[in-house]
């Protein structure tokens, strides 16, 4: 009895260490998607210098989101 009594005891902290890592990702998960939405705003450029010819070069984007209703 006490051999089931660990594995059930071992269960339940394989569950909750599960459920603690699920709510850290839906954590994450929600800071990506509100970085993304800042950056998909507004303008977005990128300088950086060739390693080969040395030139400078920029990149620009332009985001775009569908408004909310």
């Amino acid at each position: 009895m006490a051999e089931e009594d660990e594995q059930m005891s071992d269960l339940e902290r394989l569950k909750q260490r599960q459920d603690m890592l699920d709510q850290r990702l839906d954590n994450i998960d929600s800071m990506v998607t509100a970085v993304a939405e800042r950056v998909m705003s507004q303008p977005l450029s990128l300088n950086m210098t060739c390693p080969h010819c040395g030139r400078d070069i920029e990149i620009a984007m332009m985001g775009g989101h569908k408004p909310k209703r």
